[in-house]
């Protein structure tokens, strides 16, 4: 969380709105606070606790990154809903999604959670939580180009229900289903772009370079609204008026629905 967003964290009213040192002895440090939209986390095995604002002398009981178990004790998980996420309980399995191995979001809340010294990188350093940042961002939106995978499903599907519907060579189709190819590459180019573009640090490690990994996160944040958006002009109303897999299967309404939501024939 981020709290009041014209503030700093040590001046937040409540202090565990960002993950903080509360307590430390000769065998480590204790860390309370929480962390929002944490993307898989509850499948991983390891958590990196990191800032993600740039900090001051102020905070520096706020400038910590460790690593600790998804299972510490002290964290707690609120996991986050999608619009969708009831129809992995349903029968069936056509509109389920990736039922058990699928992503999710999460709330995480530390309560007092030890983190040994080893597993501790920064305790204090706030001058470098910036630069911490910024770099771990290079990566992350460079990153970006999983959505790309998505967005070829997307495509492939409104490709096909163009066929389905008897229309796939009608120019403006064609002129849809092109252009949700150019802004999905243009995606997945700017994040290849960045990973060649990459230079060696002094440690060694190789970073990729950072404008055209703002550039990629910026195409996400933008091309795939535009993505669905033609898609759905393509596919038209049934994207979110179709009814459910369990309707198809029903014995009364099952027939009647395969009966009148039909496109050409031999489909």
């Amino acid at each position: 969380p981020k709290g009041d967003r014209g503030k700093g964290p040590a001046e937040q009213d409540d202090p565990d709105v960002f993950t903080r040192v509360v307590d430390k002895d000769e065998n480590g440090i204790y860390v309370s606070g929480a962390k929002a939209h944490q993307t898989g986390c509850i499948n991983s095995h390891w958590i990196i606790l990191m800032p993600t604002v740039r900090l001051t002398q102020n905070d520096k009981d706020w400038a910590i990154v460790g690593a600790i178990p998804a299972d510490a004790k002290g964290v707690t998980y609120i996991y986050g809903r999608q619009s969708c996420d009831t129809r992995s309980m349903e029968d069936g399995d056509i509109d389920d999604g990736n039922a058990k191995f699928g992503g999710q979001e999460a709330l995480m809340i530390l309560e007092r959670v030890f983190i040994p010294w080893d597993k501790v990188f920064m305790h204090g350093e706030f001058e470098f939580a910036s630069m911490l940042i910024e770099r771990f961002t290079c990566y992350h939106r460079r990153s970006y180009v999983c959505k790309t995978g998505l967005g070829d499903v997307l495509i492939g599907a409104a490709a096909t229900i163009a066929d389905y519907n008897g229309v796939p060579k009608v120019s403006h189709i064609k002129d849809k289903i092109v252009e949700m190819t150019h802004l999905n590459e243009t995606i997945f180019a700017a994040g290849i772009a960045s990973s060649f573009l990459g230079h060696k640090m002094k440690s060694g490690v190789y970073l990729n370079e950072d404008m055209l990994a703002q550039v990629c996160k910026h195409n996400v944040t933008r091309f795939p609204y535009e993505i669905s958006r033609l898609a759905q002009d393509i596919a038209g109303g049934l994207v979110v008026t179709l009814p459910s897999e369990k309707d198809f299967r029903h014995p009364v309404a099952g027939p009647l629905l395969k009966r009148f939501l039909v496109g050409r024939r031999g489909v």
